[in-house]
């Protein structure tokens, strides 16, 4: 039941038409196939994480089997008139981000490019366009219709890095290569996603994903009617970036059974059934969520004081305020509460 996020350490965008431009400042990272003046040209991305942040997760944070993701938010997408992928490879050999910004002129080449691995006159990439492995080659596929965000199970890479036999030179984000190499006019298309150095609230990511729940619930009751009310007692309203608080469930039913009682019906608190009760949080400005409800990564714990999860408050852009969802299914009915249950996350 548990969600830990950490951002690159570096990122670009490699450009076949200006071979030599570097982008390690920019906004946006591009995987695309495009004509110009009857030429064909392509770019890809690269994207790196930290060994030593994804050591710092996997020996402090995750207990048991663990899913990686890695996560793009996409900008903008142009001539998906048929089924496209996306293709990850991991790098070979380490590379330079550079200060270069597309849009500057002139443009900076004092990083990594098409032709260059890092600084221009250093040293070059064996093939243009950037050196990868073999394998594991992850992909995703994207339909007309379809969400255009990047979400791809990476483990066993992160796997091998954090073990540190293979080493972490970061991924290479590329179309297919019949793509790349296509003579048809009528196939250009572009992928653009966000950037870690984006003035938006989307900045790539990797996500580390694994079920902690616990269930000792002590003598109280689980909860029976979906009519019922929810809240977190315990929300303290503001949080540091690097919180984890354990946040607290309240849940008594609507309407209680009639009872001979000498007490309020609301002083007791009810637990959420087991595995089937999660939470996901969405942000409040937005409406977007930045954890999703999942069957077997957001799971809601209990103890003997009540129905809990952690919140890895690391991964949410500060200075913003976030909604938390309650969902389970009792008696086969879904519901889900959304009571305006909120919190801002501040710079810490």
């Amino acid at each position: 039941m548990a969600v830990y996020k950490i951002f690159p350490s570096k990122d670009a965008t490699l450009y076949e038409q200006y071979p030599s431009t570097n982008t390690g400042l920019d906004q946006i990272l591009e995987a695309s196939s495009y004509y110009y003046l009857g030429d064909r040209y392509n770019s890809r991305y690269l994207i790196q994480f930290s060994t030593t942040e994804i050591q710092g997760v996997l020996n402090d944070k995750v207990t048991g089997t663990y899913a990686a993701y890695l996560k793009n938010y996409n900008a903008s997408t142009s001539g998906l008139n048929v089924d496209t992928q996306l293709y990850f490879y991991t790098v070979s050999g380490s590379w330079g981000m550079g200060t270069g910004n597309f849009s500057v002129t002139p443009q900076i080449t004092n990083g990594t490019s098409w032709i260059w691995r890092d600084y221009s006159g250093s040293a070059q990439w064996s093939t243009a366009g950037g050196d990868v492995n073999n394998s594991p080659v992850y992909s995703q596929s994207f339909a007309y219709s379809d969400p255009l965000d990047v979400s791809v199970n990476v483990t066993d890479t992160i796997n091998s890095w954090y073990s540190e036999s293979v080493p972490n030179d970061g991924f290479l984000v590329k179309l297919s290569s019949s793509i790349e190499e296509s003579t048809n006019i009528n196939v250009q298309p572009i992928f653009k996603y966000f950037s870690i150095d984006t003035n938006t609230i989307y900045p790539p990511y990797l996500e580390f994903r694994w079920n902690d729940s616990v269930w000792n619930t002590g003598s109280n009751a689980v909860l029976s009617t979906p009519e019922a009310f929810i809240s977190i007692y315990n929300n303290a309203g503001v949080y540091y970036s690097e919180s984890i608080p354990r946040l607290r469930l309240a849940a008594i039913p609507k309407y209680p059974d009639r009872q001979f009682i000498t007490a309020s019906y609301y002083t007791e608190n009810y637990y959420l059934p087991e595995s089937q009760s999660l939470y996901a949080v969405k942000d409040s400005s937005t409406n977007e969520f930045v954890i999703d409800f999942d069957p077997e990564y957001t799971r809601i714990s209990a103890d003997v004081s009540s129905s809990y999860f952690d919140l890895y408050c690391s991964g949410l852009e500060p200075e913003r305020y976030y909604t938390v969802l309650i969902k389970t299914v009792i008696g086969g009915v879904t519901k889900v509460w959304d009571e305006d249950i909120m919190f801002k996350v501040s710079k810490g």
